[in-house]
């Protein structure tokens, strides 16, 4: 029997089995095709997504789910340029991908042949590090400092730029490192004990605390040691948008979101405490829009892995740098006698005074459109909420861009589930394919995708993939025919002077979802929504449905 020789696709290949890699999802092309063609004597799983973009977004729903990096492969020069938005919405996020894409081959490298692109070059601000694979022998060391470096510190995505000729290239012996030592690459995990001191210091002599949490909490897979940590000390509890989930929707500790989209009463909080422990958060205008009030006046605990971010936006009182889990384990270790009764009492307080409002202001808008004569449509908020409560306790729900992510915030109600959504970049199109990666993650849970048709228009081909590789996925598409946030943004700020936000009436998703061989559901009113609803979750099969809403509705 003649010994296969083994090449640099195959080190590639051998290299990602090492990590443990179960799929990878992209799409193929000439200067990829060597790696393509070695996966096949692998059990590494391939996904076929119908666009670049597309494979990111899979993989980072995959890893948000799975806590493992997720992992891409696409050819080179338009194959690797439609994957930067991609690879831009995981460094936003700090979501750990291992991209690797093929090149033309190194001697044509830098003389503008077919498909050739500086995917390093631009990629350089959108991911942690990106290598260009020189030889063969070096694609081993090159796979393990890549995953290295995508999931730990702060996670983000690395890439792997592969020419052609290097793929092909032989190797001689296969040699996996058991460790990485980068000597300009050491991530602090455990927080530094004075400082750790001042925090609880501080705690005790604080009246009006505080916790935000931000998609660090999910990334550190801290979660639990600080709910752990909040109900033992009474300590209430506001989140980004990318923090959701961290905490039960429906906690007694839990105020909201907070941020320009969040709930009043939880930013009201913030603005009141008198400290703040911002843990895994970037104190980003999106969350924290006026960043010098969250100084004034009040002690702020920065708790972030990246010492880049401390600081940044505002100033902390506390800077602690490190592991949130590992931080968080040493707090629940420390004695705290504490009493914030009063704190809470009022921050119920203000949470019912602020519901009631809404509800009132809510029933007066419903009553007006009634006397105008107004076609009823679909409440988002209504059908959001019921949605999420119907959903399984511990489901998935991926929210798209736009309104929907905004009513999908202050509705859905999130108990031992996850929400996953694109904060940092606020990407179109996010919701499909990132529903899809999800539940290649984990069969058993059930994932549902909510979309306006704008997002959803964006991304609709991977029905196809989700038709072809069977999984089973539910969508939303919230449809008023119109871009909801720019025009609620050009009703605002320039006085209903509407422009490029007519999406008209096409497609009819009926037929859509019949040429993709899918259920399909809609919903026009709110009447019959329950049973929409239950029919719509009953079975586990891919079903899209159509929900009609007001263009005139506003988050």
């Amino acid at each position: 029997m003649i010994k296969r020789v083994l090449n640099g696709a195959d080190a590639l290949v051998r290299s990602l089995e090492e990590e443990n890699v179960e799929y990878v999802f992209g799409y193929p092309g000439v200067a990829i095709c060597p790696f393509f063609n070695s996966i096949l004597n692998s059990d590494i799983k391939t996904v076929l997504v119908r666009q670049e973009q597309c494979a990111a977004h899979a993989a980072s729903g995959y890893t948000r789910v799975s806590g493992k990096p997720g992992v891409v492969a696409v050819t080179s020069g338009p194959g690797a340029t439609n994957l930067i938005t991609g690879i831009a919405t995981a460094f936003a996020d700090s979501i750990p991908l291992v991209c690797i894409t093929g090149q033309v081959d190194s001697r044509l490298m830098g003389s503008d042949v077919f498909q050739e692109a500086d995917i390093s070059g631009a990629c350089e601000s959108f991911v942690k590090f990106s290598y260009i694979v020189r030889q063969a022998s070096d694609i081993p060391r090159i796979v393990k400092e890549a995953f290295h470096i995508a999931s730990t510190g702060r996670k983000g995505p690395v890439l792997i730029d592969i020419p052609h000729d290097v793929q092909m290239d032989r190797v001689s012996g296969f040699a996996y490192p058991v460790s990485v030592n980068l000597r300009t690459y050491k991530p602090t995990v455990e927080g530094h004990p004075v400082q750790i001191k001042r925090v609880m210091r501080e705690l005790a002599r604080a009246k009006r605390p505080i916790i935000c949490v931000g998609g660090g909490v999910h990334l550190s897979d801290a979660a639990e040691e600080v709910r752990k940590f909040a109900e033992a000390h009474d300590i209430p509890v506001v989140s980004t948008m990318m923090g959701l989930s961290a905490f039960p929707t429906d906690h007694p500790l839990f105020y909201g979101m907070v941020g320009n989209n969040g709930q009043k009463y939880g930013n009201r909080a913030m603005n009141e405490a008198d400290m703040i422990i911002m843990v895994g958060a970037r104190v980003a205008d999106r969350s924290i829009s006026q960043p010098d009030l969250i100084t004034e006046n009040k002690v702020l605990a920065h708790i972030d892995v990246d010492p880049a971010e401390i600081g940044k936006n505002a100033g902390p009182s506390i800077p602690l740098v490190g592991d949130i889990k590992h931080i968080f384990r040493e707090f629940n270790e420390r004695d705290l006698e504490v009493d914030y009764s009063d704190w809470l009492d009022w921050l119920d307080g203000c949470k019912d005074d602020v519901i009631n409002t809404e509800s009132k202001k809510r029933a007066e808008i419903q009553e007006e459109h009634i006397l105008q004569g107004r076609k009823d449509y679909v409440d988002p908020r209504i059908f959001i909420r019921k949605l999420s409560l119907k959903m399984d306790k511990d489901a998935v729900y991926v929210a798209d861009v736009g309104q929907n992510q905004i009513w999908s915030c202050a509705n859905a109600v999130m108990r031992r589930g996850r929400f996953l959504t694109s904060g940092g970049m606020g990407t179109m199109g996010y919701a499909v394919p990132a529903a899809m990666g999800a539940k290649i993650s984990s069969p058993d849970r059930q994932v549902v995708a909510v979309c306006g048709e704008g997002g959803f228009q964006m991304t609709m081909q991977e029905l196809a993939t989700i038709v072809q590789y069977e999984v089973p996925v539910k969508i939303v598409v919230l449809r008023n025919n119109v871009l909801g946030m720019v025009r609620q943004h050009q009703h605002f700020v320039y006085h209903d002077r509407f422009s490029v936000t007519d999406l008209s009436t096409v497609p009819d998703l009926d037929k859509l979802a019949e040429a993709y061989h899918i259920g399909y559901l809609r919903l026009e009113t709110n009447e019959g929504m329950n049973e929409c609803l239950d029919a719509f979750l009953k079975e586990d099969k891919t079903m899209l449905l159509e929900v009609m809403i007001d263009p005139d509705d506003l988050c």
